[in-house]
């Protein structure tokens, strides 16, 4: 069975899957386990399950978050693993077909229909294909009868009504000959070298799902259509439903479109591909010479298969496993925070491999092209450590309480998660029998169990993990004339050693308990406006700073911030603008009020907090998250960046250093540096053009200059603006924001931002960049120009960048082949200045760069002298409403729209006002803006391979 990554990024998505923590909180649930190691895991009871008599499976679920909509996904237990030697690629390309023509949608009907009723191509309907599965994944809108009918009548299509036409199938070659083009790279290269060590002796190291380009464009039909027969069948089927529509209506659905179809005679049996044990060590060291980034991976793949979590007992062992995570990736983390960090970043979990009967004890870290070896060695003496001396007490007590504050917050949002985050652990318990336990359960198991959790129990784990056969390490990395490749005699030496080192035990320090050292002299609110129309409170503080805040019940457990001052640095001379363009990004990395980063994150362990300091162009600011429980400590921690910012020149060697590691091999990259010299074209003649940083930049960036600056822009909270959205309660903004916010200084400089007299390249020009050895190419048409800022013709151009997005994957991809996906963008803006700007770019092969930039602009042409059709412009009003209503009901959307409506001084009152617009628009003013905004020369940018 698969388990998840564990690292602290990611622990609200674990929270879902695992019991996390220990310790009865307020809001603990009622029911009461009775715990044996035995007992199964009992099935969520708002989940309905079923089989039916032809064996397909179904999940349902009534959820209404959010409104009007229903989840579909068709699950296959089937992947490319299954493939014969004809059929290399051929379950990906299935999944491809399936969407060219079925019984009930011919042709490219599916997609036109789904457009139709506001569902994007991409965005929305997709499906994805890897070693074991498939799964098509369809939203739908839930209120309108028919168009449910027509969701299920598409997934059953899937399931067994595919045309598989001869011509269809030869006309998605080349799409998917496409997809296979973009996978081409330094990556996939050194992969195909690797993988064959990583996954010795199985199926996985020679069953990629892109397939082999001979394979693509030469197998014959009766290959794709074997396929489908063989492994398209109910028995190894799950359909699954989640979403704002009663139980019995789904259920319905599913059985009156799923149960007529039949097995095939004579099924082939679904094989288990298990990955061997190898006694040896197995040593890969690949380079490329575009290879933009160096890493290290290390693995110890478990002797026995692994096996779901069926039992008590095998849920207590996960949450062992991921206190064992927490643990390790905390010290890792305070290393790459130390000083001559060894890694950019790294982190150490037990989990699945690609195969899904094996698990593996895995470390992974980026770091410099020098620097892999000590990279693998800080790993290995990191597992070597906790094996000889085992974890302590102070860490311990800390990932309980990260693993408290995560799982209380899952819990407290447990009516209010979205559909599309409920379906994801439907689809592994189908296919890896992933336990599907209510949060309830889990919250309370967590709560129950967690405290019986000792310390040895988890220091017990390494033992098992570590191993000297079935060990995998793999190195990637830049090939370069001036850089010496680790060798393989290195790596076995290292190993070797590792364990005859004289380590001593982590060092746990005691840090303190509170951010705030001094309790700031409160200030006071001298005006309070509410606007009862947008739901807002509008607070002026008495240092001049306003806070706007809206309180929402859209998440329980969650409260998002965001704040600016006009300024940035557009006040900086050029000089200083260059000096310090690349050291500002480290400015917290010192810390604050006399904490460094390590011991804050030690103090912060059991909160949810986050605040991010920033300086801009044209603004500096903040923004974070936090819930109810934790707002006081957000609020700390913007007084603190205001006031208390620590100066700390090894903390800023330690961010540059992590900085230039991950910069110094950036531009081998074709798709870098493509984007590089395209962009020093268009604006490399503005005196303050810095480009993409290097590791000289680096080196050379002003730390103390920086350090000034950001004392001058945080010298005046007085013109700062501050938002908060979320479940907020009122009397505790008011008393944080006269405590922590109006008791910030102020100079009443009333700044703003200054506007450079540099405009970007305009008109026609050609600019072709060759770089890579792949048989790779990109294609850039950049429109943009001055203009006077309209609103509506803001809104009208964007919208005729999406009805050009359409029209692009209409006549390129599927009319042509040419491409795997094409879009285009746009915007008019009035900040700093009034400018347009109108992109278009695709992917494709060298030989086709011309032929598709000609097929672009007739587009183009044709939207410029007939406009769009109605039902084009249909389509994209109807997918702009539907992302809208479903935005509305997001602390996100109202959060940004807030911000955005003073920072570019416009009225908030137009958010509720957006279907209005939407329904207004016409024909005609798609129309006026493609003839006034792009007939006015445009920037060709290709990038081509050497």
């Amino acid at each position: 069975m698969k388990k998840l990554v564990f690292s602290t990024l990611i622990i609200m998505c674990l929270a879902l899957a695992f019991p996390l923590n220990a310790q009865v909180v307020a809001t603990k649930s009622e029911t009461k386990l009775n715990y044996n190691p035995s007992d199964p895991i009992p099935t969520d009871p708002n989940v309905k399950t079923g089989v039916l008599k032809n064996g397909l499976t179904y999940y349902i679920q009534n959820n209404p978050k959010p409104e009007n909509k229903v989840e579909l996904r068709l699950v296959i237990n089937a992947g490319s693993i299954l493939e014969d030697e004809d059929q290399l690629g051929l379950a990906h390309f299935m999944e491809h077909m399936n969407f060219n023509g079925t019984k009930n949608f011919e042709k490219n009907e599916l997609v036109d229909y789904l457009q139709g009723i506001g569902v994007k191509f991409g965005a929305h309907l997709n499906a994805y294909t890897s070693f074991d599965e498939t799964v098509y994944i369809l939203p739908i809108p839930s209120d309108d009868p028919e168009k449910l009918e027509k969701g299920f009548q598409i997934i059953e299509d899937w399931a067994h009504n595919a045309l598989l036409t001869d011509e269809e199938i030869d006309n998605e070659r080349g799409v998917v000959l496409e997809e296979y083009r973009l996978g081409k790279g330094a990556d996939e290269r050194m992969m195909q070298e690797y993988l064959p060590k990583m996954m010795h002796g199985s199926m996985y190291a020679e069953r990629l799902p892109i397939g082999t380009k001979e394979n693509l464009e030469n197998f014959k039909y009766e290959s794709l259509k074997r396929f489908y027969k063989d492994w398209y069948r109910p028995d190894l089927m799950a359909v699954i439903a989640v979403g704002d529509i009663d139980v019995a209506t789904l259920e319905e659905k599913i059985k009156s479109h799923f149960s007529h179809i039949k097995n095939p005679k004579n099924s082939k049996a679904r094989p288990s591909f298990d990955l061997p044990n190898h006694n040896e060590t197995f040593v890969a060291i690949e380079s490329d010479k575009e290879a933009p980034f160096s890493n290290v991976r290390l693995m110890f793949k478990d002797k026995v298969n692994a096996k779901p979590d069926l039992t008590y007992a095998d849920y207590r062992k996960s949450m062992i496993e991921n206190l064992f995570s927490q643990m390790i990736n905390n010290r890792l983390d305070e290393i790459r925070n130390g000083d001559n960090p060894p890694f950019v970043y790294g982190y150490t979990y037990y989990g699945g491999t690609y195969a899904r009967t094996k698990n593996a004890f895995q470390s992974f870290a980026m770091t410099s092209p020098t620097g892999q070896l000590e990279a693998l060695k800080t790993l290995l003496v990191e597992n070597e450590r906790v094996r000889q001396f085992g974890f302590f007490d102070g860490e311990f007590s800390r990932a309980k309480k990260d693993l408290i504050a995560n799982m209380e917050r899952a819990y407290k949002d447990r009516d209010k998660m979205e559909s599309e985050r409920l379906v994801g652990s439907y689809v592994n318990n189908f296919l890896e029998q992933n336990p599907i336990p209510s949060m309830d359960w889990r919250f309370d198991f967590m709560n129950e169990q967690l405290p019986t959790i000792t310390l040895e129990e988890v220091n017990a784990l390494i033992k098992s993990y570590i191993k000297e056969d079935n060990r995998v390490v793999i190195l990637t990395g830049p090939d370069k004339e001036d850089l010496e490749q680790v060798k393989e005699a290195q790596v076995l030496e290292l190993l070797n050693s590792v364990k005859a080192m004289d380590l001593k035990p982590y060092e746990d320090k005691a840090v303190a308990t509170s951010l705030i050292t001094k309790t700031p002299t409160k200030g006071s609110i001298t005006d309070s406006q509410t606007d009862d129309t947008l739901g807002t409170t509008t607070l002026t503080l008495s240092n001049g700073a306003t806070v706007t805040y809206k309180k929402t019940d859209f998440k329980n457990d969650e409260i998002l911030f965001d704040a600016f001052s006009y300024g940035g640095t557009s006040l900086y001379s050029t000089e200083d603008y260059k000096a310090t363009n690349n050291a500002n990004g480290g400015l917290t990395e010192a810390g604050v009020n006399g904490f460094d980063k390590i011991e804050l994150g030690k103090m912060m362990s059991g909160k949810i907090a986050n605040v991010r300091l920033s300086i801009g162009t044209y603004s500096e600011g903040f923004s974070g998250n936090t819930t109810p429980k934790d707002l006081e400590t957000l609020f700390q921690l913007t007084h603190l960046y205001f006031t208390a910012l620590n100066k700390d020149e090894k903390a800023f060697r330690s961010f540059a250093d992590k900085q230039k590691a991950f910069l110094g091999n950036l531009l081998s990259n074709p798709q870098y540096y493509f984007q590089d010299q395209l962009s020093q074209f268009i604006y490399g003649a503005n005196p303050r053009y810095t480009g993409f940083p290097t590791a000289e930049d680096m080196d050379n960036a002003d730390y103390d200059l920086a350090y000034e600056k950001y004392k001058e822009r945080f010298a005046d909270a007085g013109d700062f603006n501050f938002y908060f959205v979320g479940n907020i309660d009122e009397e505790k903004i008011i008393e944080f924001s006269e405590l922590y916010l109006a008791s910030l200084p102020t100079t009443n400089s009333n700044e703003t931002y200054k506007v450079s007299n540099f405009r970007p390249l305009t008109g026609s020009h050609e600019k072709i960049i060759e770089k890579g050895e792949d048989p790779k190419s990109s294609v850039r048409l950049t429109y943009h120009g001055p203009t006077d800022y309209n609103e509506k013709e803001a809104h009208a151009l964007k919208s005729l960048a999406e009805v050009l997005t359409i029209k692009l994957v209409e006549k390129l991809r599927e009319e042509e082949g040419g491409v795997y996906g094409a879009g285009a963008s746009a915007s008019i803006s009035n900040m700093p200045y009034d400018w347009f700007r109108f992109n278009i770019s695709f992917p494709c092969g060298p030989e086709n760069v011309d032929k598709l930039i000609a097929s672009t602009l007739k587009e183009v042409d044709l939207l410029i002298k007939e406009g769009p059709t109605e039902k084009d412009l249909e389509k994209v009003k109807k997918a702009q409403i539907l992302d809208y209503k479903e935005d509305l009901k997001t602390n996100r959307f109202w959060l940004g729209q807030l911000k955005n409506a003073d920072y570019l001084k416009k009225d908030a009152h137009n958010i509720l006002k957006f279907e209005d617009a939407v329904n207004s628009l016409t024909l005609v003013d798609l129309h006026n803006v493609a003839k006034k905004y792009l007939t006015q020369g445009h920037i060709t940018g290709i990038h081509n391979p050497e």
